[in-house]
């Protein structure tokens, strides 16, 4: 029986959160995979009550004694610096050793594209989760001053780089992709660009039916624009990842559709909407829950419910088809109502 973590988290994270264990609540009636959903007290409003962000316990615990982490979104600013957001989501990054990023770009409807011509998007970014600069190694000199210094290393390792792209060939072949693009900048950062290219072109020779292709980060922001439907997966560091998969989500619809899956294959997962807390407008029933949902369908996937998150995406798709939209995507609905009319439409068997 797969056991779940749900951490709702702040913000409109309870809210999205709550529509999206609505909706398991349905594939378990409708389909039985025999989920456990195990409820968490992880966010700002446990930080500021208790003091404790989460704790070596509580790490041992979601790594070992469950299959999935589901995350709704963390971010307070009653919390200054947001101290208990990095302890717990970079945290799980970290200490699960959680190197996929995994965020599906796939365009709902046309109308949704802020391009005239968007053609037919479906986009995956496979972002490294782990090593870039995001791992926060150097520091500043003489802070404060005029003459103040700051540097921030971009860390790369050959065996983050090669599982990374490893990870994103395998998935072109299980999803019958044909495309691998490697987006860089090793035109001015040779020496990281070196080691991903090389690395990137021996995994490639592994999979010989998959074409390849590199562009310099800057050209595929453009290109994305001009012609998205060229691209279909995408492998990326851990800052060009994180912006490009931002950029594809608005190209589809907005962050409030986007979904994401942070892995360790095997062995850790953890699936969040990516929208953010948004505290400004917490509490109004304007989030999405698209985002959270569809992610609901990545975790599906990955715990081989295959027929569950087939009919999750199916009455989001038909959601999107009738109109029933919250207003970051022109529609008129609450959190609630879209939460709803999913839930309803995925418990009608002959839908």
């Amino acid at each position: 029986m797969p056991r779940i973590a749900v951490i709702p988290g702040d913000g409109i994270g309870l809210e999205v959160i709550r529509e999206a264990v609505r909706v398991l609540e349905v594939v378990e009636a409708r389909f039985a995979p025999g989920c456990e959903l195990v409820h968490w007290d992880l966010g700002a409003d446990r930080y500021l009550r208790d003091g404790i962000t989460i704790t070596d316990e509580e790490f041992a615990s979601l790594a070992d004694e469950h299959d999935a982490i589901l995350l709704g979104a963390l971010g307070d600013p009653r919390v200054p610096g947001n101290q208990h957001a990095r302890d717990i989501l970079l945290g799980l990054r970290f200490k699960l050793d959680l190197y996929v990023n995994y965020r599906p770009a796939v365009l709902f409807d046309p109308e949704l594209s802020p391009l005239r011509d968007p053609g037919d998007i479906r986009l995956d970014v496979f972002r490294e989760n782990t090593e870039g600069v995001y791992v926060n190694l150097g520091g500043t000199f003489k802070a404060g001053t005029r003459s103040e210094i700051a540097i921030q290393e971009d860390l790369n390792t050959w065996a983050g780089v090669e599982r990374i792209c490893r990870a994103a060939f395998e998935h072109a072949v299980a999803r019958g992709r044909s495309r691998v693009t490697l987006v860089d900048k090793a035109n001015a950062m040779p020496a990281a660009g070196k080691l991903w290219r090389r690395v990137f072109g021996e995994v490639a020779g592994e999979f010989p039916s998959i074409e390849t292709d590199a562009m310099y980060v800057d050209a595929m922001a453009m290109d994305l624009v001009r012609r998205p439907s060229r691209y279909e997966v995408i492998v990326t560091g851990n800052l060009f990842g994180d912006i490009l998969s931002d950029l594809a989500a608005e190209l589809v619809g907005g962050l409030g559709t986007a979904a994401s899956a942070n892995l360790h294959p095997g062995r850790h997962a953890l699936f969040e909407p990516v929208h953010g807390s948004a505290p400004d407008i917490a509490g109004q029933g304007l989030a999405n829950p698209m985002g959270a949902i569809a992610s609901v369908v990545l975790m599906l996937e990955y715990l081989g419910h295959d027929d569950a998150a087939r009919a999750v995406d199916d009455a989001l798709h038909a959601a999107v088809d009738s109109g029933v939209r919250t207003a970051d995507m022109g529609g008129s609905a609450n959190t609630e109502e879209v939460g709803t009319w999913i839930a309803a439409r995925l418990s009608d068997a002959s839908a």
